[in-house]
């Protein structure tokens, strides 16, 4: 059964496959099967691969969560001790991500390949990401390549992999060498964000030697900011308590804000047009600053704040903003 859910990578060969299974042992007059094969397009991957589980399992959230608190509390702490424990939690969880930055910056994984692309993950991937890569990698020594037929630089292959001594599986994948997008049938990387080796055997076969950024994802990235560390705890050093504060005083703003437009569909629309109209403003200062200097956030000068808080304003946007009072103030009038 555990064959026939996991090894079935089209939604055909899924339904013969279990049609085989029931006849094989004979359980084509089993209740609680006929019951769960009636639900198969909520629990069978083949029907949710197209979606992105970043890896996740239905009960992996809780599981990580108990597993986190098991080793502070245990069901007999009272409410007094949780309090406590749970800073403790959060402490220990610092700490081992700080020690995690660390080893992230200062050691490296060596690649199991000579690949190019391999290297490519390398130099950006955290650990335990790279090592799933590094599998991946490994696996296409079990693949053989093949191309089926080629149009305008776009290519099908075909792919088989042996998965057992005598047991092969066959998949189909396509490349298109102008955008160097890869589309494998097992859908590996469209549910968990990770290249399969069906896409990485077609790609060493076309001598591809440079991933498109596409395929490597931010979200594992090593240089990625958390941004739970904006939350202010008991643990956080003096030098973050400033940065700290003003986030929750702009959280507070914010929320303020969105509760009251949200009243109509006309005021969130033009709170959507101004969050844009910001965040535009702020990249452009942002980029404005990199040309200036290197300086952070904790070192920001009076006058570049001021500049942030006022940027320039054209003639155009000004009169826009004065159409903006304007519908305000009618709104305000209005019974």
């Amino acid at each position: 059964m555990s064959h026939v859910v996991w090894n079935s990578y089209t939604k055909d060969a899924f339904h013969r496959n279990w049609n085989v299974f029931l006849t094989k042992y004979g359980l084509g007059g089993n209740k609680w099967l006929s019951k769960l094969y009636e639900d198969w397009h909520i629990w069978i991957p083949v029907y949710l691969d197209h979606h992105f589980w970043a890896g996740m399992r239905s009960t992996q959230r809780s599981e990580s969560m108990h597993l986190f608190f098991n080793k502070f509390i245990t069901r007999n702490s009272s409410l007094r001790q949780f309090v406590k424990q749970y800073d403790n939690c959060l402490a220990s969880r610092e700490q081992i991500e700080r020690e995690f930055d660390v080893a992230y910056f200062y050691t490296v994984i060596p690649c199991a390949t000579k690949s190019a692309i391999g290297a490519q993950f390398q130099h950006v991937y955290t650990h335990e990401k790279f090592m799933e890569v590094q599998a991946q990698f490994r696996g296409k020594v079990n693949c053989i390549t093949r191309s089926m037929h080629s149009t305008l630089g776009f290519t099908t292959y075909e792919v088989i992999e042996q998965v057992f001594n005598s047991t092969f599986n066959k998949f189909f994948i396509t490349y298109d060498a102008v955008s160097r997008e890869v589309k494998c049938q097992c859908l590996l990387f469209e549910s968990r964000g990770i290249l399969c080796h069906h896409s990485i055997s077609i790609l060493s076969f076309d001598r591809v030697d440079n991933m498109t950024l596409k395929y490597i994802l931010e979200r594992w990235s090593k240089n990625i900011k958390r941004r739970h560390t904006h939350i202010k705890s008991s643990q956080d050093e003096p030098l973050l308590e400033p940065r700290s504060k003003r986030f929750d005083e702009l959280v507070f703003q914010s929320h303020n804000i969105c509760e009251f437009e949200s009243e109509s569909e006309e005021l969130t629309r033009i709170l959507h047009w101004e969050f844009d109209k910001v965040m535009a403003e702020m990249q452009e200062y942002k980029e404005r600053s990199k040309g200036k200097s290197s300086l952070c956030h904790e070192k920001a000068t009076l006058s570049d704040v001021n500049e942030l808080q006022s940027p320039h304003v054209s003639k155009q946007e000004a009169g826009s903003r004065t159409d903006l009072d304007q519908t305000w103030k009618k709104r305000s009038q209005m019974p």
